[in-house]
């Protein structure tokens, strides 16, 4: 059975064909199964992005707060859907809802080619956090910037968990805002946004390997997360129902 690394190089395969979309600050990596990729997805799926980007704006001008604040906001039932999840998440993990936008993002794009393209298997990874629909295990490599243990070690993730999402914080590389210093915390829910939110919470709280310990035991506790990977100054947690393999 073939299990490909998520890169966005890799190759045309018997599973997966996959493409590159970048439109505003979403940058996507999308990989769907049948060997082939629809002549109009692209256009789709930036129409897409489009319109989830318009829900963010909108709902902003009701909630100037929205994009700025570090805290969670109140839930909103009257709010785009989008919007509803990230408020959601970042009630969840008690950080504000634009901690959960490119696990969101990912999502709501993922379900969105599934209904309309119909594919059996979709994989859709946005800067990094990935939004996962599979009939198949998938081998995710983390990848942990500078860290001699980046692309090292992967996460092999059974069907009967999906969807679900796999996102990942660092306070070393990458554009999010992270107040911690973890090589890489690597989160997986069945929420993308959820595990979105949660991968900034514990990516904020990681200032040294010495924290890796005590917060992958707390990940333990919070029934939504499905496992938690943490890589910081060349040590490595984890916990959860997937087998970590070495690449």
């Amino acid at each position: 059975m073939y299990e490909p690394r998520l890169y966005r190089n890799i190759p045309a395969n018997q599973r997966f064909s996959g493409i590159e979309i970048s439109r505003f600050e979403t940058d996507l990596w999308i990989a769907v199964a049948g060997g082939t990729v629809e002549a109009n997805l692209y256009d789709y799926v930036n129409d897409v992005i489009i319109s989830l980007r318009d829900d963010l704006y909108r709902y902003r001008q009701r909630c100037p707060e929205f994009f700025a604040s570090l805290e969670p906001l109140p839930f909103d039932e009257n709010a785009p859907a989008v919007v509803q999840k990230m408020l959601n998440a970042g009630i969840r993990a008690r950080v504000g809802p634009m901690a959960a936008v490119a696990g969101a993002f990912a999502e709501e794009i993922g379900i969105a080619i599934k209904q309309k393209f119909h594919v059996p298997e979709l994989i859709i990874e946005n800067g990094g956090d990935i939004f996962l629909d599979i009939t198949e295990p998938v081998v995710v490599s983390v990848y942990a910037g500078g860290s001699p243990l980046s692309d090292k070690v992967a996460l092999r993730v059974p069907p009967e968990y999906s969807p679900l999402g796999i996102c990942s914080s660092s306070g070393k590389f990458g554009h999010s805002k992270s107040f911690g210093n973890a090589d890489v915390v690597t989160i997986s829910c069945r929420d993308t946004a959820t595990a979105d939110a949660f991968a900034t919470a514990f990516g904020n709280r990681i200032h040294s390997a010495d924290d890796i310990n005590n917060l992958i035991a707390e990940s333990n506790t919070i029934d939504s997360i499905l496992s938690a990977l943490i890589i910081a100054d060349e040590k490595i947690g984890i916990q959860g129902k997937f087998e970590l393999q070495l690449i």
